[in-house]
């Protein structure tokens, strides 16, 4: 006997309840518990004839959908109470599948109550055969699917908004990095400027910057660089490098001073665990009185060297070696050199994405040396020339370019005016 908390009352009464359940025929309460199993089950239960007739319908079913049994049983088909696209889908699909199949499982359908609502529900539904395996009758078990379905809603809805914040964020990202690079370079007399800029994700905004642009007395300021990382964290620091080069090159032209304020900013700005650097070079054009062509000061802050493409057909980098990261420590070293770019002569600035690609068939990096001898094979070319071709070449890559990459190329033309 099965002890009840409540007093001695409590137990006596439990008691004899237990003894009439032991009294009971176990196929009693078996018999009993089936029904109402069948009756109260948290699904609907349905049996039709082959044609479709409702022989036999549960509670549950009835409760849903607001009918009493005598007007189901006998009287509808199955398919009447389905809405008018899943009729159709039931005549046409459901049924035929089932008497092939034999069984046929986890179809969203709808249902049409008494009132005229809609209830989801997943349907499932078996063929039952005599022991001849001739075709008696249809079971179906019916379940509730209105929360799956404001899942599914929820879930599409959700979608759709992400969706639309994706197109948000990159229509931001492009406007943003409009901003980042001149969507020109300012002419310069006597000098031929290309640029190309590979952007390595339509969703991020770049880290790689260059830009060419007037100082006083008729010379001329460039700088290219590439910042640590992609996306926000990139074009804060992407910004704040793009104008205060600017703003320096202004105050001090001279190349080293330029990226020592620079590094400055980039130190104050860096917090311990978001640092914030990026390589650099930065070049003054100045035009030569004698010859035609320009007089360069470079300086270099950790980026790959340029390369000087000759009049002559050879070509060669020029490289700042010592050069420091800009925004890695406060007291960074940079070195300088110069060059002079005379008629026929390309100054190629590029950064590492370049460098950095990967063949598509052989998954190589494409490195310095095999930039070199491409760029032996172009000279003497033009700026522009210069630029569509390793436009071609990056393109070549494919996904091989994973990498934001940007170019920048500035040539003399071989018969240049002379300058003064």
């Amino acid at each position: 006997m099965t002890v009840h908390p409540g007093g001695a009352e409590d137990n006596a009464s439990w008691a004899a309840g237990d003894r009439e359940q032991e009294q009971l025929p176990f196929s009693a309460l078996l018999e009993d518990s089936a029904e109402d199993l069948y009756e109260n089950a948290p699904c609907g239960y349905l049996s039709t004839l082959l044609d479709g007739r409702i022989a036999k319908v549960n509670q549950t079913l009835l409760t849903w959908l607001g009918y009493r049994r005598d007007e189901l049983v006998g009287h509808k088909r199955f398919s009447d109470l389905l809405t008018v696209g899943g009729r159709l889908y039931h005549e046409t699909h459901f049924s035929p599948l089932l008497r092939i199949q034999g069984v046929i499982s986890g179809i969203a359908l709808e249902l049409k109550a008494a009132d005229g609502s809609r209830l989801p529900v997943m349907v499932t539904s078996v063929l039952k055969r005599d022991s001849e395996g001739e075709p008696l009758l249809i079971r179906t078990t019916l379940l509730d699917a209105q929360d799956r379905r404001t899942y599914e809603r929820e879930l599409l809805r959700s979608r759709r908004e992400a969706e639309h914040d994706r197109e948000r964020l990159q229509r931001l990202a492009t406007t943003l990095q409009r901003t980042l690079i001149p969507p020109a370079l300012q002419p310069v007399p006597g000098l031929d400027v290309a640029a190309h800029y590979h952007f390595a994700s339509s969703d991020e905004v770049g880290g790689d910057f260059y830009d060419l642009f007037p100082l006083a007395a008729g010379r001329w300021a460039f700088f290219m660089g590439d910042v640590r990382g992609k996306g926000a964290d990139a074009a804060v620091v992407t910004s704040l490098a793009r104008y205060t080069l600017r703003a320096a090159a202004v105050s001090d032209p001279v190349p080293a001073t330029v990226l020592a304020n620079l590094n400055t900013a980039l130190c104050q700005a860096s917090q311990d665990d978001e640092p914030r650097f990026c390589t650099v070079i930065f070049g003054l054009l100045t035009p030569r009185a004698e010859g035609g062509g320009f007089h360069i000061v470079l300086a270099g802050g950790g980026h790959p060297a340029a390369v000087l493409l000759r009049a002559d057909g050879s070509a060669d980098y020029v490289p700042t070696p010592g050069g420091q990261l800009v925004g890695v420590v406060p007291d960074a070293e940079f070195t300088t050199v110069t060059v002079d770019l005379g008629p026929g002569d390309t100054l190629l600035l590029y950064t590492d994405g370049l460098t950095e690609a990967h063949a598509p068939r052989t998954g190589e990096r494409f490195g310095d040396e095999a930039l070199l001898d491409v760029a032996r094979d172009l000279a003497p070319v033009s700026a522009s020339g210069a630029v569509e071709a390793l436009t071609v070449l990056l393109d070549g890559f494919g996904e091989g370019l994973d990498d934001d990459t940007a170019l920048l190329a500035m040539g003399v033309a071989s018969r240049s005016p002379r300058l003064g």
